[in-house]
């Protein structure tokens, strides 16, 4: 397992960490198979997506904002109810095929840290 640490600089946030992945993926040495993508948080998640046109991120955003607006009337007395649900509904963990100690993504995905609740440090496990 290879972790690698983010700092985020907003609270809803989308980084393409597609390099840092493949930049894990030389020291973990796969020859083969898939990797897990995994983020230990729960105001965080990972998604694979678009990665040609940074407008999807933001229409992302913004969809995401109108499902689960930050000020919805939650219970949670921390107050960061809307970065829970978002990381539910982003998920906690992508699968990626690999071939040659190379990611096998569609031509125009990439993966992307989620973040709900920043800004933060956060850490990203890729799993062989």
């Amino acid at each position: 397992m290879k972790a690698i640490t983010i700092e985020t600089s907003r609270r809803t946030e989308f980084i393409d960490i597609t390099r840092l992945v493949q930049a894990a993926l030389e020291d973990l040495r796969p020859a083969g198979g898939a990797v897990t993508v995994f983020v230990p948080h729960t105001t965080a998640g990972v998604m694979i997506n678009e990665n040609a046109d940074p407008d999807v991120q933001a229409d992302i955003e913004s969809a995401l904002e109108k499902i689960v607006p930050w000020h919805g009337g939650y219970r949670h007395g921390e107050g960061n109810s809307a970065a829970h649900v978002k990381a539910l509904l982003a998920g906690s963990s992508v699968r990626v095929p690999v071939e040659n100690n190379r990611l096998r993504l569609g031509r125009w995905q990439g993966i992307f840290f989620c973040e709900f609740d920043g800004p933060r440090s956060r850490k990203i496990w890729v799993i062989p």
